[in-house]
């Protein structure tokens, strides 16, 4: 793994995670860097890629409750809405069943959730129980995967494996 900062460092990847953080900054920062397109195409191309949190935003076709300016990747045909959980201090874990990988503990930190998708995207997980019952938070459209939630901040390794048995296929 390494990270990508330049176009150029787009060269020989394989596959593309797109982590976590601020959507509307990855944006701008993809945007002034000169990434969005060459992401976009690569992605387009067939480069699996992989999304949590922000980076689910930055995958979806449409976002709700985005900034207008905010641009994305285009990669996944669902509608997902920022920050649908609430604020900072609405974060929560959950256990969640993921379709191919089972029972795995969900950190949410102002997390989206997707509020539809297109006939090409699998469900991976909804939540289940609470407020956000049944809500997608896990989808998967191709090669392309994307969670609502963080999992690198567990010591479960099961969605990465599954992202990197997924770009392998």
């Amino acid at each position: 793994a390494r990270p990508v900062r330049r176009v150029a460092d787009l060269e020989g990847i394989d596959a593309l995670v797109i982590p976590g953080g601020e959507s509307t900054t990855i944006s701008k920062l993809a945007v002034e860097f000169g990434l969005l397109e060459p992401i976009r195409q690569r992605i387009a191309a067939g480069m699996p890629a992989y999304g949590s949190c922000a980076g689910m935003i930055l995958l979806a076709r449409t976002v709700l409750d985005g900034r207008p300016d905010q641009r994305g990747f285009d990669a996944i045909d669902m509608t997902v809405r920022r920050n649908a959980f609430g604020r900072q201090v609405d974060s929560f874990e959950a256990p969640l069943e993921v379709v191919g990988v089972g029972r795995v503990p969900a950190v949410f930190i102002r997390a989206p959730w997707v509020e539809s998708v297109g006939p090409e995207v699998e469900v991976l997980a909804r939540l289940s129980g609470g407020p956000a019952d049944g809500r997608i938070v896990a989808v998967r459209q191709g090669k392309v995967m994307a969670t609502a939630f963080h999992p690198e901040l567990t010591d479960d390794t099961r969605i990465h494996r599954y992202f990197l048995n997924l770009a392998e296929s």
